[in-house]
């Protein structure tokens, strides 16, 4: 990871995000069917498709969609018995969902932004096999809001309402395979303006977005239902979109990893207009390698290499930490289905030899200065790719192309297509026009403001309110209290006892909030001693289909009478006898935990304490 710092204002660094964050509906945004997510073995049928792009209402394609369909992929599709006809385009969608709209709008005046007069749902064209379609539908709802953060404000350009895409679960060579469960699910996308000034800031940004999102309670939790891109560009570079941020962590580093690429690809191009470098059009070399040992090249039909005229030592150059301008050659051509690219500034290698390398710049034509690229595939693929990496190499002679790149964990990144333009959007004809009512919504606490009131009302500590509020469980543990639970007693449920059952290897993801407001309610309701949770909790992970009250059943956890619990402390004090003599109530420390143990969670700790109390009193 680089480390290197970098004067951000001199080089002129703006930064946008689009902040992308499923909602916690009832239903989809344009059918009936439930928002849970499946597993892809419990798909109850499957189809495929072929998709292609369409021209906008202007007849223009646009280019990012035209990539997407140079690659002949067969698309599969999952369906399961949660899903229906709308998810797999044979049917028209329906009404937008009321659940998904008014969230929106609650978002929207947290952000202070202005919801629009009237909501229009467009078709966005996305051919990767992500709709069933071949487009996303997705309204705009609200325009020019604003958010506040420690580097100073950052404008809010615009609010989006779609629908998720399908899940991404397996991809071979002839194609992709997705899951329904995931299409559909109400998604809102909030774009702010290019006002970041630097990495630091940009996280700061996404971090306060991501606390007004989850302030109003109605947002889905959890990896995956949350996801940042983030647009990026210096002074002398250009605009590049990067998808795919999964965690705040992860922005600063990205936005810096980008910023280092931009500057190493203007040095590059810098130095190859000092260099007046040029790329030559790609010919066949097959014959080059005819006795070739390289088992790559030796396997495939065609040979194909484009002379890059003053590039020498240049293809090879590091731009990112562990990747180089010919790791940028070779994401081009393995978007036409290559392996990758060979170039002459790390040949000879991987079997070829410095004999064929001679030989491969003679064919081209190549002097000491320039370097080659190869490409060697089944011969469509070859030809394709070799374009694809000289066209490339063509962009490198003028600095930083535009483009959508993919964000990588180690915060490098690579190309995935070109930035989209205005050509994919045309209206949805099949959904009515809505007129938003904003003044109808009450604008939700936010959830620093829960914090002091869990303190001040609930009498939560601060580091404990700190973790309900920001927590997973928040709109949980509100409710239970509503129901009457006790609030430190559920703060603890929800934040403590699920991170020690997790660490021990309970599945407590299989719990629900059925299941967990259930046993609290039993603790509540003087059914269960709180000493038994774990055990109970336990119970239910094990076995998701019991009630709270089977559970107790089954851990053997059915509540003792006052009497039972004196006849089980009365034995633990008997055989500490010589103990409880000569300490007399000191040894109440020890003997309270033999007393819980043997009573195995079965009462309350106050009752047990009360009886021990009484015993040690009696022997004294």
């Amino acid at each position: 990871m680089s480390t290197q710092e970098y004067d951000y204002d001199d080089l002129g660094l703006v930064a946008g995000l689009e902040i992308h964050q499923q909602l916690d509906t009832e239903t989809k945004l344009f059918c009936n069917c439930p928002t849970h997510r499946r597993e892809p073995e419990e798909s109850t049928r499957s189809f495929s498709r072929y998709l292609h792009p369409t021209a906008s209402e202007l007849g223009e394609i646009d280019d990012a969609a035209l990539e997407e369909s140079r690659v002949d992929r067969e698309f599969t599709y999952l369906g399961y018995d949660s899903t229906c006809l709308v998810e797999e385009d044979d049917e028209p969608p329906r009404r937008l969902d009321e659940e998904a709209l008014e969230t929106t709008l609650e978002i929207a005046n947290l952000l202070d932004a202005t919801a629009v007069d009237g909501l229009h749902v467009m078709r966005k064209i996305v051919v990767d096999g992500s709709n069933t379609s071949g487009f996303q539908r997705s309204a705009l709802v609200a325009t020019e809001g604003e958010i506040q953060t420690e580097e100073g404000p950052v404008g809010i350009e615009d609010l989006m309402l779609e629908e998720e895409s399908a899940a991404r679960i397996e991809e071979t060579e002839e194609g992709v395979t997705f899951g329904l469960d995931r299409l559909g699910i109400p998604l809102v996308e909030i774009g702010t303006k290019p006002d970041i000034r630097s990495p630091e800031q940009a996280r700061g940004a996404a971090g306060r977005i991501g606390m007004l999102l989850r302030s109003t309670g109605k947002v889905k939790r959890g990896l995956g239902t949350i996801r940042q891109d983030v647009n990026v560009s210096i002074a002398e570079g250009a605009r590049v979109e990067l998808k795919g941020v999964q965690s705040l962590d992860d922005i600063e580093t990205i936005v810096r990893e980008e910023v280092g690429r931009q500057v190493a690809l203007l040095d590059i191009a810098e130095e190859l207009a000092e260099r007046d470098a040029s790329v030559a059009d790609p010919q066949e070399v097959t014959d080059v390698f005819t006795d070739t040992d390289s088992g790559v090249i030796a396997g495939a039909e065609s040979v194909q290499a484009v002379r890059l005229d003053g590039f020498d030592g240049l293809v090879g150059r590091e731009i990112q930490p562990d990747r180089r301008l010919g790791t940028e050659l070779s994401d081009h051509a393995k978007r036409h289905g290559a392996g990758g690219i060979f170039h002459t500034d790390e040949l000879p290698a991987y079997g070829v030899t410095a004999e064929e390398v001679k030989i491969l710049r003679e064919a081209v034509d190549a002097d000491a200065e320039d370097a080659v690229a190869l490409v060697a595939a089944d011969a469509d693929v070859a030809a394709h790719a070799i374009d694809a990496a000289a066209d490339r190499a063509r962009d490198a002679l003028d600095g930083v192309p535009e483009e959508t790149r993919d964000a990588l964990q180690d915060g490098t990144s690579r190309y995935l297509r070109p930035l989209p333009g205005a050509a994919r959007m045309y209206p949805e004809t099949d959904v009515p026009e809505i007129h938003p009512e904003p003044s109808d919504v009450e604008p939700p606490e936010l959830l620093t403001e829960r914090v002091e009131r869990y303190q001040s009302e609930d009498g939560l500590g601060e580091a404990l309110a700190q973790q309900v509020a920001f927590g997973q469980f928040m709109p949980l543990y509100e409710r239970a209290v509503r129901e009457g639970v006790d609030p430190t007693f559920a703060a603890t449920t929800l934040e403590s006892t699920l991170t020690e059952l997790r660490r021990d290897d309970v599945s407590v993801e299989v719990l629900d909030d059925a299941h967990l407001l259930a046993v609290m309610r039993l603790v509540e309701d003087g059914d269960l001693a709180q000493e038994g949770v774990n055990e109970v909790l336990t119970t239910l992970a094990n076995d998701p289909d019991l009630t709270a009250e089977e559970a107790v059943e089954e851990a053997g956890l059915s509540g003792v009478s006052e009497e039972e619990v004196r006849e089980a402390v009365a034995e633990v004090v008997e055989r500490n006898a010589e103990q409880v003599e000569e300490e007399g109530m000191a040894a109440f420390s020890g003997l309270m935990g033999e007393a819980m143990g043997a009573l195995r969670g079965k009462a309350d700790g106050e009752v047990v304490s009360a009886a021990l109390r009484e015993e040690i009193q009696k022997r004294s």
